[in-house]
């Protein structure tokens, strides 16, 4: 698995959806329609996502830090 990072390259809005689906080895598309559907239900997931957006590193900036 790779390191949780929002990539450059496949991004929609912030890239969350993308930085997850590439650490649990599926597609971004399958991640955007579980994150989709997950909004439909009662719950936190619009906030998650935005705290996600925010503390996640972007990928570029990941790769000057090491």
């Amino acid at each position: 698995m790779s390191s949780l990072v929002r990539p450059t390259d496949d991004r929609m809005i912030g890239g969350v959806c993308a930085g997850l689906a590439r650490r649990f080895g599926t597609s971004a598309k399958t991640m955007r329609v579980v994150f989709l559907a997950s909004c439909l239900l009662p719950g936190p997931q619009f906030l998650l996502y935005l705290a996600l957006w925010i503390l996640l590193p972007s990928e570029d900036k990941a790769r000057t830090a090491w």
